[in-house]
């Protein structure tokens, strides 16, 4: 059998830090086999007979290709004689980093290690760029021999057999952590470099000397457990493991003489030192126990005494920067993107802080909390078109709720004065970087109260989850100031339409009320600043859809800083009391605008059973002339088959429905009351700095892989990708 000139080794970066796997002998046995057999036919891949197999880095990376997920390497290294068997040798896999290769590990590795006082590898490079081992012979041509992921994680699967074959568990039960790694860096902040607080059950050093630390020595071990996300070995006696928690990282300090002496005196379920090297590998799970030492060059280490395998991972991890710089990858594997990028974790955290600091917020102000259906007869309480499905027990249609609103009104109705409810909305539209089918919205309703009640309580809200999160009332998002102190600015929606067109839509009529629908298109297409959107003025129905049309397509991007828009058309208003300052067709309502996004809607809630019947009858009346009019524009434009498909994919085609349940809930009455929804989606991105509403959604709804069509019967599309609506 053909035998290396060298050990194999290499590293693996996850972010800047490098990360090692280990093979184990009979593995690469395998491998080299393998090899041997592919050189012998000539195919890809072959080398030279009676060579060794040999991993020198490429020369031009990019060119190259290296992967982040499937290409795996094996590096030559100068750590043992060039007669070293295969057997024999002390062996590791990687996947290879783009970001740093591993014969200058030494320098570009990050702080969770500790530096080698020399290049791991021993190899030089000359200008031409021909790596030469220490005896300045030249390495082989060939291009390294690869590992693919499969191949990895065979490897690994053998290391799971290994540890099995040993009384071993891979894939432990539980484990007692005492501590976690953000406490130890904040308990130890003060320890000095080169400093190590011990165990009471210590020896003394050999050399008699003691050394005054600051802190007592510990009469029980620290017990940290995590995941490993870097490794380095150096030589027989010495390597360090970075581990992380979801806390923060803390290094592992492995000393072969601070674990049991041979192999055989190690305690049941503890790994040994050399096991370190030849089955613990980047990605796996561990817990460890010891003492305290910050290193000389400044890291607090764990010097650990015990070593226990938790999980052992039989899938090599990504590469941060360039196994998962695809953005659609990041989020169909979010655990792995977790696991890459620990600011994602940081985010979902953040998410959840601000979901509490929402409900503490709400329950502190007398509010309770409370669970309406999901499953709704008809969509109400929105304009949106609904998920439609089928109850086969009960035989009847229903929908996904689109908003909360309707039910929980009910409940005021009922006597629960102050409530909210904090859940998933359902709305079958397109997607964006602000709009996912599914999102999260806080609704509440407070009884006795207006919508300047609702501006109040929304400020607050909105500073009490900043606060949350440690931010005060400024903050910076996407490279823009953002002040988040109270009051924010008033503003009615007329008034901004007027600053940007000119056009007075809710005064410029007779005697100095709204326009007719006809003299507001008329006036609006004679705007050359609305001429980018003819279109959709013709197809408004009413003056207040041409008013609201030109805010969102001329000014809503415009509103950076806070701002409550006020006193919008009662046409797109129906669930909003008439405004009390007002003669037109104004509703008390706002909307609140942080960086070009609505972020919040309230009213004063219509409690006149009569107007709220007659407004929803006119909604229908008005969705239905929409819904038949783009019907018939289709039938015109590509007949049947047009109408077909026009049918099936456009947002406009559902029906609205009157909601005769709560019209009824109505009649028993329902005292003067505001309400409040708010997307806690976009509120977490404003709070977090997040450009995309999927960064703050663990697992964001994504349109189907080419392969998952193919799998489920469905078309194949030539693009990737993702719908998109109008920003």
């Amino acid at each position: 059998m053909a035998s290396l000139s060298h050990a194999f080794m290499s590293q693996h970066y996850i972010g800047r830090t490098p990360m090692s796997v280990s093979i184990s002998s009979r593995a690469a046995l395998k491998l080299l086999s393998r090899s041997s057999t592919t050189s012998s036919t000539g195919g890809s891949g072959s080398r030279r007979p009676g060579t060794a197999l040999c991993a020198s880095r490429p020369r031009n990376r990019r060119a190259r290709g290296w992967r982040g997920f499937a290409a795996s390497t094996v590096d030559a290294s100068s750590s043992s004689s060039s007669s070293s068997s295969l057997a024999a040798s002390a062996s590791s896999t990687s996947t290879p980093s783009s970001t740093t290769p591993s014969s200058s590990s030494s320098s570009s590795s990050s702080s969770s290690t500790e530096p080698t006082k020399k290049k791991a590898t021993g190899k030089k490079t000359n200008k031409g760029g021909n790596n030469k081992n220490k005896g300045g012979k030249k390495a082989h041509d060939d291009s390294p021999a690869e590992l693919s992921s499969s191949d990895v994680r065979a490897i690994k699967v053998e290391k799971v057999a290994e540890l099995r074959g040993r009384g071993l568990e891979p894939f432990a039960y539980r484990y007692e952590r005492t501590d976690l790694c953000d406490a130890l860096q904040a308990r130890y902040a003060d320890l000095a470099p080169g400093v190590e607080v011990r165990l009471t059950t210590d020896d003394q050093p050999d050399d008699g000397e003691t050394v005054e630390t600051g802190f007592d020595a510990l009469e029980q071990p620290v017990r940290v457990a995590g995941r490993v996300v870097a490794k380095r070995s150096f030589g027989k006696k010495l390597a360090f493991l970075t581990l992380r928690d979801q806390q923060g990282t803390v290094q592992l300090f492995c000393e072969s003489r601070r674990f049991p002496k041979a192999d055989g005196d190690t305690p049941a379920g503890q790994l040994a030192f050399s096991d370190v090297k030849t089955l613990v590998d980047v990605g796996d799970i561990v817990g460890a126990a010891g003492g305290i030492k910050r290193t000389d060059k400044g890291e607090l280490s764990v010097t650990v005494r015990e070593l226990q395998m938790l999980t052992k991972a039989i899938k090599p991890l990504p590469d941060k920067f360039h196994g998962l710089t695809d953005v659609e990858k990041r989020y169909r594997q979010r655990h792995l993107d977790m696991i890459s990028n620990p600011d994602v974790v940081s985010t979902f955290v953040a998410r959840s802080k601000v979901t509490s600091a929402i409900r503490s917020f709400l329950e502190g102000r007398g509010f309770l909390e409370m669970e309406t259906p999901v499953l709704h007869g008809s969509a109400g309480g929105a304009d949106a078109r609904p998920f439609l499905t089928y109850h086969n027990a009960l035989a009847r249609d229903l929908t996904l709720r689109i908003a909360t609103e309707l039910h929980l009104k009910r409940l005021v109705v009922g006597g629960i004065e102050r409530v909210f409810e904090l859940g998933r909305v359902f709305r079958n539209e397109g997607t964006s970087t602000r709009h996912n089918p599914e999102f999260t919205s806080v609704e509440c309703y407070q009884a006795f109260a207006d919508y300047g009640d609702m501006m109040e309580l929304t400020e607050s809200m909105v500073l009490s989850c900043a606060s949350a999160l440690g931010a005060g009332d400024t903050l910076e998002y996407q490279g823009t100031s953002i002040s988040l102190a109270a009051p924010f600015r008033r503003v009615s929606m007329n008034d901004l339409v007027i600053e940007a067109t000119g056009i007075d839509f809710l005064g410029g009529g007779e005697n100095g009320g709204a326009m007719k629908h006809a003299q507001a298109v008329s006036a609006a297409l004679a705007c050359e600043k609305c001429e980018a959107f003819r279109g959709l003025i013709e197809g408004c129905p009413t003056t207040g859809h041409v008013l609201n049309t030109c805010f969102e397509e001329l000014v809503e991007s415009t509103l950076i800083q806070p701002t409550f828009v006020t006193d919008h058309p009662v046409e797109i208003s129906p669930l909003a009391k008439p405004h009390r300052d007002f003669s037109d067709a104004r509703v008390e309502r706002f909307e609140l605008f942080i960086y070009g996004r609505e972020l919040a809607n309230a009213f004063s809630e219509l409690t006149d059973p009569i107007d709220q019947r007659n407004r929803l009858e006119e909604q229908v009346r008005n969705q239905t002339s929409l819904r038949e009019a783009a019907e018939s524009a289709a039938l015109s434009r590509g007949g049947e088959k047009a109408l077909a498909e026009w049918r099936e994919n456009a947002e406009e085609n559902y029906a609205v429905e009157v909601d005769e349940d709560f019209l009824d809930a109505l009649e028993y009455g329902m005292p003067p009351t505001a309400g409040m929804g708010l997307g806690v989606d976009r509120l977490v991105m404003l709070l977090t700095d997040s450009a995309s509403i999927r960064d703050v959604v663990a697992f964001p709804l994504l349109r189907q892989t080419a392969s998952q069509r193919e799998a489920s019967g469905g078309e194949s599309e030539e693009e990737e990708g993702d719908d998109e609506v109008s920003e």
